[in-house]
């Protein structure tokens, strides 16, 4: 008789079945079962970000989360937006305003700011909006503050910034 696994997981389009520990964390799983080492153990305690994938869209933080618990879920990691050959427009400019310097965080900056422009473009407030009830103007500080759960220890917060106005401004130009 056939076992069934006790989650199938779709990760950047791809399935892969889950048996093991059900206390392995989604960011184990990924990075040790599913090979996709992109995503990064930063803290392991979900206080850097460093861990951030998006799954049905929405960021999580992987190390927060157990595997087991994203039975067909759609979970997209830094893998998944792009590749060295075709990088996502929010990856190329990252690399245009050097929105790295060691790199550590970039993964989950990269899908921390890719769901954060979705966000924006759904209509959804965050603390720092004026009136919740009207779009948004998006200053750096509504980016800043909706970036807040992504540390980088390098310091390159303006030229994360600088990167997302570029993405979200070419995002909007291809629409």
């Amino acid at each position: 008789m056939a076992h069934r696994p006790a989650a199938r997981l779709s990760i950047n389009g791809q399935s892969y079945d889950f048996q093991g520990d059900p206390r392995r964390t989604l960011l184990d799983f990924l990075r040790l079962d599913a090979g996709l080492t992109g995503t990064k153990k930063g803290c392991d305690h979900g206080q850097c970000g460093a861990c951030t994938v998006m799954v049905n869209g929405r960021r999580i933080n992987s190390c927060l989360s157990l595997a087991v618990m994203h039975d067909s879920d759609d979970i997209t990691t830094i893998e998944g937006l792009g590749t060295p050959e075709a990088l996502s427009t929010l990856q190329r400019a990252f690399v245009a305003h050097d929105g790295f310097q060691c790199g550590y965080c970039t993964p989950g900056q990269i899908c921390s700011a890719q769901a954060m422009i979705a966000e924006i473009r759904d209509g959804w407030p965050s603390a720092v909006t004026a009136d919740p009830a009207i779009t948004p103007t998006i200053s750096d500080t509504e980016i800043r503050e909706r970036m807040s759960g992504n540390l980088c220890r390098c310091g390159a917060y303006d030229n994360i910034v600088a990167a997302i106005r570029e993405a979200m401004a070419t995002e909007e130009a291809a629409q």
